[in-house]
């Protein structure tokens, strides 16, 4: 039987420490859904349609990685993809809290499906989307932090604001 998991996030946009996670959880699992909340806590930069579109790019060379957007319950969006799991990214201990929360009420909704957590590589212990668009916003160095496309659709997201 193939595992399958799911590997949620509003993406806005994609980082280094996203791809750390994604390609990782794409050696441990069969199939992983690379799902694009619409978080509505948050004020994105880029639209759903745009955050997959990039994400579709740069997880292109995992053949076992699937993107797809989702509106609604994560647990729910588990469910009809058949996971067994959810991968999480943890930063740092200030993260713990949160995602601790978040696993706790969909242990409530679903208790066969496991949320699993990935420490970040040590390099992007510190990124976060937020960071990298306030540093782009400023014309700021980011090439470090993001792909290559991502970086360029970040470019011109900016100069369209100004």
């Amino acid at each position: 039987m193939a595992t399958v998991a799911v590997c949620p996030g509003s993406f806005d946009p994609v980082t280094f420490g996203h791809m750390d996670i994604i390609k990782r959880a794409s050696k441990v699992f069969d199939k992983v859904y690379v799902c694009v909340l619409n978080n509505t806590s948050k004020k994105p930069l880029f639209t759903v349609d745009e955050r997959v579109s990039l994400l579709k790019e740069v997880t292109r060379e995992f053949g076992n990685v699937e993107v797809e957007d989702f509106h609604g319950l994560l647990i729910d969006y588990a469910r009809s993809k058949k996971a067994s799991s959810i991968v999480r990214g943890l930063r740092a201990v200030s993260d713990f809290e949160y995602e601790m929360q978040i696993t706790s009420m969909n242990r409530v909704l679903d208790e066969s499906i496991e949320t699993l957590f990935m420490m970040t590589n040590n390099q992007y212990s510190f990124l976060s989307s937020s960071i990298v668009k306030e540093v782009a916003k400023y014309n700021g160095a980011v090439s470090e932090l993001v792909p290559p496309i991502v970086e360029e659709a970040l470019k011109e997201k900016f100069q369209e604001q100004t």
